[in-house]
């Protein structure tokens, strides 16, 4: 069984009675489905789960229901002797968003409190787009992504000690020893082979064989290529374009988007012409966007520039399937001739997104670029961070140039790269490219979110 965090999530959110449904969105092949099965057996004596995407190319049962009457008619015959109360049976609505008018529904159920009801979907962001009517007052919708590092590493048997230790000395900005940053480095490099993705993991646990790791990945890739061109006909073409452009846009000097490739066409198309495209990549879970920024003031949505955009892969392992295939070499060895900035980048950006994080990056034409720019909200300002993955790491001048421009009030910047030692010069520190899995959206402490009363005001 692979552990994963977001169990406890579902668990605290079932177990609190809470006043609406909890929407699990993420893309296909991540494990919601498991997470949720897991949960909601361990918790509810009644358990009902269908597969709304199943009904739908199948008895397309759910098809036409409408009322709640309709859908508690069709839950009977197929789940009549397990359907109790609501305190005692959950019914799982998988891929949800297959019958749009079910989210309309949830709101329903959920007033009339028959039954608890959790929902999941792979397209979750869309059809709420495109639903007239979302139970907004009804529904709490929460992302899932693929497992993230310090997942993978307790699914390949490392204690939650170790991993509280090197927690500490990320906290503490301290070196950890050489043994556990060969161990830490290692279990990376395997981490950028073999991603997040559950059934990968699992087939690597169960055979260290690549090839039949690499054959998954190519199925989910597929996957995500063959759903895209079931997306309406007016887009399907262009999204599974935009798609397959990933990888090639990250082999370029600057990364991002280019709207003229994206068609090979000497019209005048910009970038809101593709948002439709775009809106699917991202709300699918398929894609991570990062957002432009060239006066990178707190908070950085305030900032963005629009019509400039990186897209990445949500998981690091397919990237390197496509990449490098079975040559497992190009990524253990550091072959010289191999420049691995692209899936360092990638698996970054994965770690920053699942973390809670809005991603951002910092384009100047005078300046250069950084790689990354989050909010630190503790400080309420941007925190820079720049990935990589040689000797050089050391050798960034737009993040120099970045850190010394007074009016981006920047406190402190980061490097990310293979070596051990944390060290800090001119503002900029310096960490293991591991310690990324430590890098959540800035938690405040109890303290700091009481508000204290405020005594009534006299003349």
């Amino acid at each position: 069984m692979l552990y994963r965090k977001y169990i406890n999530r579902i668990e605290d959110f079932l177990t609190s009675h809470p006043d609406k449904i909890l929407l699990v969105n993420g893309a296909r092949q991540i494990g919601k489905s498991y997470a949720i099965r897991f949960a909601g057996k361990k918790l509810f004596k009644n358990y009902v789960e269908i597969n709304l995407k199943e009904d739908q190319e199948g008895a397309q049962l759910f098809a036409r229901v409408r009322s709640t009457q309709d859908f508690y008619m069709q839950l009977s015959t197929i789940a009549g002797k397990r359907l109790g109360c609501k305190d005692d049976t959950l019914v799982f609505l998988d891929e949800i968003q297959s019958y749009p008018a079910m989210l309309t529904l949830l709101k329903f159920l959920n007033q009339e409190g028959r039954y608890s009801y959790i929902a999941s979907g792979s397209q979750l962001g869309v059809a709420l787009s495109q639903t007239p009517s979302v139970p907004l007052g009804s529904i709490a919708i929460e992302e899932m992504y693929p497992l993230d590092f310090e997942e993978f590493l307790m699914a390949m048997g490392c204690g939650t000690d170790v991993i509280e230790a090197v927690r500490k000395s990320f906290e503490t900005q301290t070196s950890v020893s050489e043994a556990l940053h060969d161990y830490l480095l290692r279990q990376f490099k395997l981490y950028l082979l073999v991603g997040g993705m559950p059934e990968a993991i699992n087939k690597f646990i169960e055979t260290r064989n690549m090839a039949h790791v690499r054959k998954i990945q190519r199925d989910i890739h597929n996957l995500y290529r063959i759903d895209a061109s079931q997306y309406d006909s007016n887009h399907k073409l262009l999204i599974r374009r935009i798609y397959d452009m990933i990888p090639s846009n990250l082999e370029n000097k600057k990364k991002r988007v280019i709207i003229k490739h994206i068609e090979e066409t000497k019209g005048h198309k910009q970038f809101s012409d593709y948002a439709d495209e775009f809106e699917y990549l991202i709300h699918s879970g398929i894609a991570l966007s990062v957002q432009s920024i060239s006066n990178p003031k707190f908070p950085l949505s305030e900032s963005e520039q629009k019509n400039l955009m990186k897209l990445y892969l949500n998981d690091v392992g397919i990237l390197t399937g496509i990449l490098y295939d079975t040559n497992i070499n190009a990524i253990l060895d550091d072959v010289r001739s191999i420049n691995l900035g692209t899936v360092y980048e990638s698996v970054v950006a994965q770690e920053l997104h699942a973390h809670g994080n809005t991603l951002h990056y910092y384009d100047n034409k005078k300046k250069g670029e950084v790689d990354f720019l989050i909010d630190d909200f503790r400080h309420l300002a941007a925190l820079p961070i720049e990935v990589k993955s040689g000797k050089d790491y050391k050798v960034h001048s737009a993040l120099n140039a970045f850190v010394s421009t007074p009016d981006y009030d920047i406190g402190q910047a980061i490097v990310l790269s293979n070596e051990r030692e944390v060290t800090q010069e001119a503002g900029i520190i310096y960490m293991p490219i591991y310690y990324c899995m430590f890098f959540h959206r800035s938690p405040s402490t109890e303290e700091e979110l009481y508000i204290p009363e405020i005594a009534p005001f006299q003349l």
